[in-house]
């Protein structure tokens, strides 16, 4: 089976659906993985770290959707990447089904497999999948690290420990 890896789209999107550690993990489970020219630069992940990973590099998007059995993405798809994908696809990604009906139904007509990864519970089975919790863990302790940047008051400790 394929794994297809698309560049996120949005501007404001840093990250990448996989990382090479993720590329090796899936290979030792059997997949094969594509991954889209330039799609982990944003998240300082060269196109040279996801071919040593032993993924593909392919040229477009369309490459991606059109020949891979599933497909990664971090943000919910566009209407135009709706339209490359070939009936069957499985598609995991962040899709926000409340607030996305039309993009639905759009891939329910495309007959595409869709998995909203921002709707898997938030329990300690889905735990590894929980992809909300992972997130907000990140985004706490990069509030605390800018927090105490910006409010030196109660981190005066750290000019005479750290410089």
């Amino acid at each position: 089976m394929k794994v297809g890896i698309p560049s996120e789209i949005s501007p404001n999107e840093l990250r990448v659906a996989a990382t090479p550690k993720t590329v090796k993990r899936l290979q030792k489970q059997g997949f094969d993985v594509f991954i889209q020219k330039g799609a982990g630069t944003k998240a300082n992940f060269s196109d040279k770290e996801f071919e040593e990973a032993g993924a593909k590099i392919v040229g477009t998007a369309a490459e991606i959707y059109g020949n891979s059995d599933i497909v990664l993405k971090v943000k919910e798809p566009a209407m135009e990447e709706v339209d490359m994908m070939k009936e069957g696809l499985v598609m995991l990604s962040y899709l926000w089904p409340a607030q996305n009906q039309p993009l639905l139904q759009k891939l329910a007509d495309k007959k595409v497999n869709a998995v909203a990864m921002d709707a898997i519970p938030r329990i300690s089975r889905a735990q590894k999948m929980d992809v909300l919790s992972s997130m907000a863990n990140i985004a706490g302790y990069r509030a605390v690290i800018e927090g105490s940047y910006n409010f030196g008051r109660f981190f005066k400790w750290a000019n005479y420990c750290c410089g």
